[in-house]
């Protein structure tokens, strides 16, 4: 039980720092930004995305870790598992999807549990960040348009 918490602990950490520095550095990168509030609110999505993505091939490689080299579990379901069906069974995790058709045995099991709580937590915290980025953005649309507007009017 103690690997089984320490794996999920270790992967927590790094999801979490991952995350938070993903987000600070597009916070930084968005004023420099000169294009306008549509693109950057699509280049906040895609850094969102892209963080997620991160982590769960990280949840994904350390299933795969932990899976074949500290056998504090197994996987039940069909034939062998690959590389992608580890990162596939993070993304149904980390998304709380879980579709069923692969399932953790034994202290994967709680690996498996902390990775939905903490999906759950990531994605919310990225919510939180595109609210935000999204009220910036709005400011700057009609900034834009009224000055549109004003320049049309003269």
């Amino acid at each position: 039980m103690l690997i089984d918490m320490a794996a999920s602990v270790v992967l927590v950490l790094a999801t979490v720092v991952i995350h938070y520095e993903g987000l600070r550095v597009t916070s930084d990168l968005l004023p420099r930004l000169t294009m306008p509030p549509r693109q950057r609110m699509l280049a906040v999505l895609f850094a969102v995305f892209a963080l997620h993505t991160v982590e769960v091939w990280l949840y994904g490689i350390g299933y795969l870790v932990v899976d074949r080299y500290v056998d504090i579990g197994d996987f039940g379901g069909e034939g062998p598992v690959t590389i992608l069906d580890y990162v596939y069974f993070s993304t149904v995790s980390y998304t709380s999807l879980g579709f069923g058709d692969m399932y953790p045995l034994k202290g994967l099991r709680f690996v498996a549990g902390v990775e939905a709580l903490n999906g759950l937590l990531l994605i919310g915290w990225s919510v939180s960040f595109t609210f935000l980025a999204m009220q910036e953005f709005w400011g700057l649309h009609r900034q834009m348009t009224d000055a549109r507007r004003t320049k049309g009017d003269d």
